[in-house]
């Protein structure tokens, strides 16, 4: 059987448990014609597959430093290039590219908010293309770059400029796909939606690592970035023609989705007056907070794991990191959806409870990982992690960002969120490449194989652990209020509540139908009494 049909079974048979759960459970009160989620449908799988490889373009880099780096890299297929990305500059380049991503993502949300998301993901898809094509081309011509230029031109030099550009570009991404879903999906859906949504962005790992990692075992590694490349082109194509902002653009009534600008019926706020509105929004603070935790551990997790797989012996073969992207795909899809029916089903689309619950399982799993090091467990418990940090990221990144922020603010929202991530993604970057034990260190090839000495590793993760689940748990009843339509919105107001409030809302809109049917009754009463004495009259 072929190694990619091989390891696409088992995604295809999660997906596929998966749907007949979704299937069976209980519609939401939100219903739609069949024409109206039939178009749906079609808009956001393109938008996940858009997302999904535009993560094929975005870690295709860690892949290729597992290789670069490897005591084992083929010479005759690698060239000159074979031990150029060690560890260190490896976290040098990805940093850097994670602070600009961070960065990035504040600064271009506005034009997201402005533009509509279908017009910044073609920018995202198209700009990130031509970043890992000339990526690409350095590294496919580094040794005539290299005798060009005296080798004053070295990989790094070349690589964290370029990288940047690549990771400038990919924050279009995250706020484009969030910016778009927030006009199409009601808040009593984006929990179970946003968890199938996040399943399809799984598949950017999968797609990242291991077509990858087949693409460097037998070819140039230059080619892990003229093939995302090429495909990013296409889905900039495929973005033009597919992809719509909105059920009104697509030909469809608008939808009400009772999100924190949903009723707004006022001006567009100008960008200070969004910011100042949301930057001041606890809930937001909060939830950006814990997404830079998350940022730090995902990238803490996916990023380094490969490389102590590869260096502690008894992990060699290891079916965890033999399989890292479909492994890792398979965790997402799972935490996606655990994530998404818990939220709807169990919390009413409240965000916290969810974040809380997976950040408890990521303490559990942290503690373990000091204990199986030097195990096979390791690969499990790694496995583990991995789902419960995906799930977070997908709830409060793709999901509660939208919810908070409104559908006219959505992508404001998610680039406040998404660049906390990547702020502690470049934390993680930095001060792992630093402490990890690794060649460029000097550490002797003993020393970095000794399980012992990875334990650093845990060590690192566990504070932002603790401070994520802490701050989620502040966060439990967090839940948004839709504006009502008659009401002017205000620059400072909150939109946020707890069940109390809600239950009281409820009650006060309950009295006002009662008087509206009372008044209808004395209505009803004078027109009789007026007929009446018309027909004495006469």
């Amino acid at each position: 059987m072929p190694t990619v049909v091989e390891k696409l079974l088992p995604i295809i048979g999660i997906i596929i448990v998966i749907g007949i759960v979704i299937w069976r459970l209980p519609k939401v009160e939100i219903q739609h014609t069949k024409e109206f989620e039939a178009r749906r449908r079609l808009n956001w799988i393109f938008l996940g597959l858009t997302y999904a490889f535009l993560y094929f373009g975005r870690y295709n880099l860690a892949v290729v430093r597992t290789v670069l780096d490897s005591d084992s890299c083929d010479v005759a297929l690698h060239g000159i290039t074979c031990g150029l990305l060690t560890n260190d500059l490896y976290g040098k380049i990805y940093s850097i590219g994670s602070i600009v991503y961070g960065c990035s993502v504040v600064l271009n949300a506005p034009l997201c908010d402005k533009f509509g998301g279908r017009k910044t993901l073609m920018i995202g898809a198209i700009g990130a293309s031509i970043a890992n094509l000339l990526m690409a081309l350095y590294l496919f011509n580094y040794q005539a770059i290299m005798d060009a230029t005296g080798g004053s031109l070295s990989l790094i030099t070349a690589f964290i400029p370029l990288f940047a550009l690549n990771m400038y570009f990919q924050s279009f991404g995250a706020i484009s796909i969030v910016k778009v879903n927030s006009a199409w999906f009601h808040v009593r859906e984006r929990g179970l939606i946003g968890g199938i949504f996040g399943a399809l962005i799984s598949l950017g790992l999968y797609f990242a690592y291991d077509w990858n990692g087949m693409i460097v075992a037998n070819l140039h590694s230059s080619f892990a970035f003229f093939i995302p490349s090429a495909i990013l082109f296409v889905m900039f194509l495929v973005t033009i023609f597919v992809i719509r902002d909105s059920p009104a653009k697509a030909g469809f009534p608008e939808l009400n989705t009772g999100d924190a600008t949903s009723g707004d019926t006022g001006p567009q706020l100008s960008v200070i007056q969004v910011f100042k509105k949301i930057i001041t929004n606890p809930i937001i603070i909060t939830i950006a907070c814990i997404e830079f935790c998350s940022g730090y551990i995902r990238d803490g997790i996916m990023q380094w794991g490969q490389s102590a797989g590869k260096n502690i012996p008894i992990h060699h073969g290891n079916f965890f990191f033999e399989n890292w992207g479909m492994v890792s795909c398979c965790a997402g899809i799972l935490a996606g959806m655990f994530a998404g029916i818990i939220s709807d089903y169990v919390f009413k689309s409240r965000r916290g409870p969810v974040a809380a619950i997976l950040y408890s399982g990521l303490l559990v799993f942290c503690i373990v990982l000091f204990f199986v090091l030097g195990n096979p467990l390791f690969g499990v418990t790694f496995a583990c992690m991995v789902l419960c940090v995906i799930g977070v990221h997908g709830m409060l990144s793709g999901t509660a960002s939208m919810d908070f922020g409104g559908s006219k603010n959505a992508g404001i929202a998610t680039g406040i969120i998404d660049g906390f991530a990547y702020l502690g993604s470049a934390t993680s970057a930095y001060l792992l490449g630093m402490y990890l034990p690794s060649k460029s260190r000097g550490d002797a090839p003993e020393f970095i194989a000794n399980p012992d000495n990875w334990s650093i590793w845990p060590k690192l993760l566990l504070p932002a652990i603790i401070i994520g689940l802490i701050l989620s748990i502040r966060i439990w009843n967090a839940k948004v209020q839709p504006k009502k339509k008659d009401e002017t919105p205000k620059t400072d107001e909150t939109p946020i509540t707890d069940e109390n409030s809600e239950e009281k809302i409820s009650k006060d809109e309950t009295k006002a139908d009662d008087a509206k049917d009372e008044t209808k009754a004395d209505d009803a009463k004078d027109e009789m009494k007026e007929d009446d004495k018309a027909k004495n009259g006469n």
